[in-house]
C-alpha cells in the first residue's frame, strides 16, 4: 500500500522535480476542460497523425519515471537479487492495481432517473494510464538491473523496429494503421474483450492497449539515462550533450513520421523518438536555468507537483470523477460550476479558467502536504 513519509524526500535533483511538476501540472489542465467543445486546439490530443502540446504529456510522465529510477538504481547493487526483482515487482502490482481501481472508481453510476446502481467488473476498463506506467515501469527497471544499460538501449531499438513490423504485418492490409484495423486493437479485443476496453473515440480503442505498451518503454529507459547522464556530468558539456541528442531524436523522429507516422493514440516508434528528444531538451534546459544559472526562485510552484507526484495525480482524476458524476441542475456539478461561474468569460478562456482553477484545488493539497514533510510513495 502507498506509504508516507515525514522525513525530507531522499536524494533528488531539483531540475527532475520541476519537470515532474511542469508534467503533472499540464496534465491536469489538458485531462479537465471546463468545455471540451471550446478548449484551445493545443490543449486537444492529435485526432490521429500529428502532435499537439497535450501529446507531449503522457511520454513526459513516462521519461519522469525514468528519472525517478536513475536515482534508485544505486540502491540496487546494495540489495539481493531476490529483493530487487520484489520490490520492482510489488511496485508494478500496487501503481497497475491503483489505476484500475481509479477507472472503476467510484464502483456506481447514475442512471437517467439518477438512481444509483453497482457498476460490474466486467464492464471495467483494464488498461489506462497507471496501468502503463506500471508495466513500462516494471519492465523497463527489470531490462536495466539485469541486462544493464547499453543491452537495454539495443533491445528497446529492436523493439521499436519490430513493433513497426507488427503493425503493419499484422493489421488490416487495408488499413493498418487504422483505429480498428491495427494490430494493437486486434490483440486487444482477443485478450480482454471490447467491454474492458476503452470507449471514448465512441468504439472499442484502448490508446493504452497491450501492444502499443511496448514501444512506451524506451520512454522510460530515456529517461533514465537522462537521469544518469545528469548525475554523471552535472555541468556545461553535460547539458549541451543532452540538448544535442535531444535534438538528434527530434530529427530522427521526424523524418521517421515519412514513413511511420507520429501518432499518440498508437504510441508509434516515430513518436517514441520524436518525444524522448523533446524532453531531453526540456530536461537540458531546466538543468541549465536551475542548477547551473542558479535561477530556481521561479520554480517552487512546480517542486509542489513533484514532490507527489503519483498522489496528485490520483486526486486530480478521482475528484474529476465525482464532480462529472454528481448530479447539478441539468447536468452534472462539474457542467455546473462552469455554467456558473467560469462561462462568463467566454467559452475558450472560460473552459481554461476552470482547467486552471482545478489545478490550483489539486497543487493546495500539494502544498499542505509538502508544508508538512509528507511525501507519499508506492
Amino acid at each position: 500500500m502507498p506509504t508516507s513519509s515525514l522525513a525530507a524526500p531522499q536524494k533528488r535533483n531539483l531540475a527532475l522535480d520541476v519537470f515532474r511538476g511542469m508534467t503533472v501540472c499540464f496534465m491536469i489542465i489538458v485531462n479537465t476542460p471546463g468545455n471540451e467543445a471550446t478548449t484551445f486546439s493545443p490543449l486537444h490530443h492529435a485526432a490521429w497523425n500529428g502532435f499537439t502540446p497535450t501529446d507531449l504529456v503522457f511520454p513526459s510522465f513516462l521519461f519522469a519515471v525514468g528519472n525517478s529510477m536513475s536515482f534508485v538504481a544505486a540502491k540496487w547493487a546494495t540489495w539481493s537479487r531476490g529483493h530487487v526483482v520484489w520490490k520492482i515487482l510489488k511496485r508494478t502490482a500496487i501503481i497497475f492495481l491503483l489505476g484500475y481501481l481509479m477507472y472503476w472508481f467510484p464502483f456506481f453510476r447514475f442512471d437517467a432517473n439518477h438512481h444509483l446502481y453497482a457498476y460490474p467488473m466486467s464492464h471495467t476498463r483494464i488498461m489506462g494510464v497507471l496501468q502503463r506506467i506500471a508495466l513500462c515501469y516494471g519492465i523497463a527497471s527489470l531490462l536495466l538491473y539485469f541486462f544493464k544499460e547499453r543491452a537495454t538501449v539495443i533491445l528497446c531499438v529492436i523493439l521499436l523496429f519490430a513493433y513497426w513490423a507488427a503493425l503493419y504485418l499484422l493489421g488490416d492490409p487495408a488499413q493498418p494503421l487504422s483505429m480498428q484495423g491495427n494490430a494493437g486493437f486486434y490483440f486487444d479485443r482477443w485478450l480482454m474483450g471490447e467491454p474492458h476496453m476503452y470507449h471514448g473515440e465512441g468504439v472499442a480503442f484502448d490508446p493504452e492497449g497491450w501492444l502499443s505498451t511496448v514501444p512506451a518503454i524506451s520512454n522510460v529507459v530515456a529517461g533514465y539515462l537522462a537521469g544518469k547522464w545528469i548525475q554523471k556530468k552535472n555541468d556545461y558539456e553535460g547539458v549541451t550533450r543532452l540538448l544535442l541528442w535531444g535534438f538528434g531524436l527530434m530529427v530522427c523522429g521526424y523524418f521517421w513520421d515519412l514513413l511511420f507516422p507520429i501518432n499518440k493514440k498508437l504510441w508509434t516508434s516515430s513518436f517514441v523518438v520524436y518525444t524522448s528528444g523533446i524532453d531531453c531538451v526540456i530536461t537540458g534546459v531546466l538543468v541549465y536555468i536551475i542548477q547551473l544559472r542558479g535561477k530556481a526562485s521561479w520554480s517552487s510552484f512546480f517542486q509542489v507537483f513533484g514532490k507527489n507526484t503519483l498522489f496528485i495525480y490520483l486526486l486530480s482524476e478521482l475528484l474529476a470523477t465525482v464532480i462529472f458524476i454528481v448530479p447539478a441542475g441539468d447536468g452534472n456539478l462539474a457542467h455546473w460550476i462552469y455554467e456558473h461561474i467560469f462561462s462568463h468569460a467566454g467559452g475558450y478562456l472560460g473552459s481554461l479558467l476552470f482547467a486552471v482553477a482545478y489545478m490550483l484545488v489539486c497543487w493546495f493539497v500539494g502544498y499542505w502536504l509538502d508544508r508538512r514533510k509528507i511525501y507519499i510513495r508506492v
